[in-house]
């Protein structure tokens, strides 16, 4: 396995990742997306990786306003936005000489996994997908907290007025008013377990009008191409998981793991081998169809 690196853009940013690519000719080309705030050493790189190694070439990279990546204001998670970053990555190995030949295939982890169903949904040129630890929103069963959608288009207000973004941590020891509240994203995001130099502790609050409301079961629904769920009854909410499972109508497979609990997903070898081989069996038996 080789790394170079791949730009592209969208709306005029300049988008960074690294192209692993494996010994010998690849059997297609895989795009990624990983967890909250996330950077392409972190979770999806960890997936990219382990693709290669299984014959593929896969794209780890930055979503707009997060590490190498241009965009403003920096660390906005926006659903939508990191949705259509898919399809603009997606046509940039379309075009490149290293992948142009190849089809596309797509791995998701965690919220990465919603937002590459929204993609898929909407693209395609996207032959299947597999998606790990998925957090699968459902307005439907959780709605949406109007109190953080308020404080989200109130902090984009003073964005677009002043050019200040308000930003408070991603993660925190104790929890409080972060992005991710889980203790277990302080232990990876806020320690030398996950933390990288390109990965920044911070979270854009008017992301909130855009994360708070955002529903991947909708996209479930419209899902046409073969998709395989990799989960753990100890990853985030299993019920959630489960009918955007029973949502899909296209070809669909399904493997659970025994997990400690969500972010063991992102860098344990033993759930990476094993979701990978899941991805890579759904993707050759994709292509050979």
């Amino acid at each position: 396995m080789r790394t170079e690196q791949f730009i592209f853009s969208n709306d005029g940013d300049r988008l960074v990742g690294v192209l692993h690519l494996p010994e010998g000719d690849a059997l297609a080309a895989v795009v990624t997306s990983g967890p909250l705030t996330s950077v392409k050493e972190q979770a999806s790189g960890a997936y990219a990786r382990a693709l290669a190694e299984r014959g593929f070439a896969a794209l780890a990279f930055d979503h707009r306003t997060f590490g190498e990546s241009e965009g403003q204001p920096r660390q906005f998670e926006n659903p939508i936005g990191k949705a259509q970053d898919i399809r603009r990555a997606v046509t940039a190995l379309l075009a490149d000489e290293r992948t142009r030949e190849l089809p596309v295939v797509a791995v998701g982890v965690c919220a990465g996994a919603g937002y590459m169903a929204r993609a898929v949904a909407d693209d395609p040129r996207i032959r299947s997908f597999a998606g790990v630890a998925g957090y699968y929103s459902d307005i439907a069963a959780a709605p949406p907290s109007q109190e953080a959608i308020a404080r989200g288009r109130a902090a984009e207000r003073v964005w677009r007025d002043t050019g200040v973004a308000e930003t408070i941590p991603a993660v925190a020891p104790d929890g409080g008013d972060v992005g991710m509240p889980l203790r277990e994203a302080y232990e990876y995001y806020g320690t030398a377990r996950g933390a990288v130099p390109n990965y920044t502790n911070g979270f854009a609050v008017q992301s909130f009008a855009y994360t708070s409301d955002f529903d991947t079961i909708e996209a479930a629904a419209r899902l046409a191409v073969p998709y395989t769920m990799v989960h753990s009854e100890n990853a985030l909410v299993p019920a959630f998981a489960r009918k955007f499972y029973a949502t899909v109508s296209s070809p669909e497979s399904e493997l659970w793991l025994d997990s400690v609990g969500q972010i063991d997903f992102y860098d344990d070898p033993r759930l990476i081998d094993a979701a990978a081989d899941a991805a890579a069996a759904l993707f050759r038996t994709t292509l050979a169809h």
